[in-house]
């Protein structure tokens, strides 16, 4: 057990401070509903186009 599982990358963290935020990580966790039914539908549509079925030039002032 001596390579650490959380680590400062940047700045020094006290002991104490690494406890309290493997302690909320921790808490977060645990808070997580078991059930996997998603909350939301998702897309019917790709979200995603293919380049070759776009027509060749689009307006520099078009949203799409």
């Amino acid at each position: 057990m001596d390579i650490p599982d959380i680590r400062v990358e940047k700045g020094h963290a006290e002991p104490e401070e690494v406890a309290a935020i493997t302690a909320i990580l921790l808490a977060r966790a645990a808070a997580r509903p078991t059930d996997p039914t998603p909350s939301h539908r998702g897309r019917v549509k790709a979200g995603w186009r293919r380049l070759e079925r776009e027509p060749g030039f689009r307006a520099p002032h078009s949203w799409r």
